[in-house]
């Protein structure tokens, strides 16, 4: 490719809602163009670097087994009212009719779509395993789309589903796209890691997400620098405390603490440390009858160490909570406890609750909570002798830097991340809501047991760019870069010598199997480096007058701090080495 027949559009300044580097870059290098709030035109340079993310995601697809296959944009919300998820996703799910008044989707993921071909397609176990994957455009109506590709309302996805007669062969096909994730991710050249995840909305039992390490990164990721444990925070725990619980040392006391209605701001004004406090968290569930009435609500009581905070996908999955849990409100408060919140705890509840501990306070001794009285605190407390144990001990708490790794190989650690693919093992959670079975060895019908795996195609680049760059612009890995490779002639116009080498050095990049572009605009030296430093294409190739006298030229990789000299007879060969470092 040459420059001058390719659509290069930089930009000094980045538009003013790009708030992250990877918008602000891609706006800037001329990748995306914005056309709607979270809808980009996906421009020739970023379009690039699209399709090389889809080539090696659809070589190791294709590699580990699975089957490509398209499925429509827009879907019949008929396959979605089957499984429940046309009225259980939320408004991210956008809902349209035809003329004719029918209801369709379009698609922000495609389980039913995908289930509804493998049922009416595979009939017996003899046709098991399989794996269909699409590259596809999404849609997801995102409330506030942001951050340019990392949260926009359409994009790009790598969706594959596997199908299994029973779970042994569920879990193995798992397995085997896990495996292929890595391979995938290890070629795009990004720092990243694998860390076990909760599978949300979608559902299901195994999960890992594959998260590309960055400072600007939207998730925490938890993981033992000694061992193999990694989870993101919603998942994450710590070794568990052990006992036993350290006897009573003090009496209980009501003690002033005027104003005072933080832990943290009562642990300084008792001189203790914010480990000796409890906070008390209020929730509730709520019962509802056939027409979606609430008949009847239950309210909680969940208590962490004032230095914790509470992990709400936990506390989902405890028992009574799984079906949905809000905050208590004003009225309910002040009904159990007496008091408006800010000094509220468990001693002399006016009226009884649920109450759930977290681990590390079912074991604590002496400590301090709220007297359910306007700046006033509780010290001293002890279970057992103050207030009954708790109807429940659960963890119900993100882990800190510095905990116990459960696996008790070290501490654990926190790093930022953005999450670019995710791996499921669903079960039968779709086949048996849409009837998909198959005959097995027995000759009965049987679910399929199902699996689900995501990569983030759009994302991808975005997500590259959070983890390189510097001031100057992008820093692609070769495998994803728009161009390898850029030769940049100086004076190319007017010397036939830098321009004959720019096109021998060009060519021979070409045979070589180099993706490499010419800079053939006329653009003088400053504003043509500064183009492709911003663009981030990793290895230049700079031709002059002065050194071609000496048979030299100039090789830069986009890190190097400056760039060196080479013979121009052995540049290919230097760039080819560098390429296969």
């Amino acid at each position: 490719m040459k420059a001058s027949q390719f659509l290069i559009s930089t930009l000094k300044e980045a538009p003013a809602d790009a708030e992250i580097v990877s918008h602000k870059l891609m706006t800037r290098a001329g990748m995306i163009k914005k056309l709607g709030a979270g809808i980009y035109n996906y421009m020739p340079m970023g379009l690039r670097v699209i399709r090389k993310v889809e080539a090696i995601v659809r070589e190791e697809m294709n590699r580990a087994g699975a089957i490509e296959m398209t499925m429509p944009v827009v879907q019949p919300a008929e396959l979605w009212q089957e499984t429940g998820r046309f009225d259980k996703m939320g408004p991210e799910l956008l809902r349209i009719q035809d003329r004719h008044g029918r209801d369709f989707v379009v698609q922000p993921t495609s389980e039913e779509v995908v289930t509804d071909v493998a049922r009416q397609e595979i009939r017996s176990y003899k046709q098991l395993p399989k794996n269909f994957y699409q590259i596809q455009t999404k849609f997801r109506d995102e409330r506030r789309p942001r951050f340019g590709l990392m949260r926009g309302r359409e994009f790009i996805m790598k969706d594959a589903y596997s199908f299994d007669k029973d779970q042994a062969g569920a879990k193995a096909s798992y397995q085997n796209m896990a495996q292929a994730y890595r391979k995938i991710f290890d070629r795009f050249g990004l720092r990243y890691r694998a860390v076990a995840a909760d599978s949300g909305a979608i559902g299901g039992d195994l999960s890992e997400e594959f998260q590309v390490i960055a400072a600007t990164g939207e998730d925490a990721i938890v993981y033992c620098p000694n061992s193999d444990y990694a989870a993101n925070i919603e998942k994450a725990e710590a070794l568990a405390p052990v006992g036993p619980r350290a006897a009573a040392g003090q009496a209980m006391a009501k003690t002033p603490t005027p104003g005072k209605s933080t832990c943290e701001d009562v642990a300084a004004l008792l001189n203790v440390s914010l480990s000796t406090t409890v906070k008390s968290l209020v929730l509730a569930t709520d019962e509802l009858d056939e027409d979606g009435v609430i008949k009847k609500s239950t309210v909680w009581l969940l208590l962490v160490r004032g230095d914790h905070d509470m992990n709400e996908v936990k506390v989902g999955k405890l028992p009574g909570m799984e079906g949905g849990f809000r905050f208590a409100t004003l009225p309910e408060i002040e009904e159990h406890f007496g008091c408006k919140p800010g000094y509220l705890g468990p001693v002399g509840l006016k009226k009884p609750l649920k109450i759930v501990a977290d681990r590390d306070v079912a074991l604590m001794a002496d400590w301090i909570c709220g007297a359910n009285e306007m700046d006033f605190h509780m010290t001293g407390v002890n279970w057992g002798r103050d207030l009954p144990e708790p109807d429940m001990v659960a963890d119900i708490r993100n882990v800190v830097a510095g905990d116990k790794s459960p696996d008790g190989k070290g501490e654990l650690a926190i790093e930022r991340g953005i999450e670019i693919g995710h791996v499921f093992y669903l079960g039968t959670k779709y086949s048996k809501g849409m009837n998909a079975t198959f005959l097995g060895e027995d000759g009965k019908p049987q679910f399929m047991e199902m699996g689900c795996y995501g990569i983030g195609v759009t994302r991808l680049p975005a997500a590259a760019i959070e983890q390189n760059h510097d001031e100057r612009g992008i820093i692609w890995p070769d495998a994803i870069a728009p161009f390898t490779a850029v030769v940049c002639p100086i004076g190319m116009d007017r010397s036939e010598a830098v321009k004959a080498e720019a096109e021998r050095i060009y060519n021979e990049l070409l045979s070589a199997g180099v993706d490499v572009i010419l800079d053939d605009r006329g653009e003088r030296p400053g504003a043509m480096f500064a183009d492709w430093e911003l663009i981030g294409v990793p290895h230049r190739i700079t031709i002059g007058d002065k050194g071609l006298k000496d048979g030299m030229v100039e090789y830069q990789h986009r890190r190097d701090a400056e760039a060196s000299k080479v013979a121009a007879a052995e540049v290919v060969a230097h760039v080819r080495t560098r390429l296969a470092a």
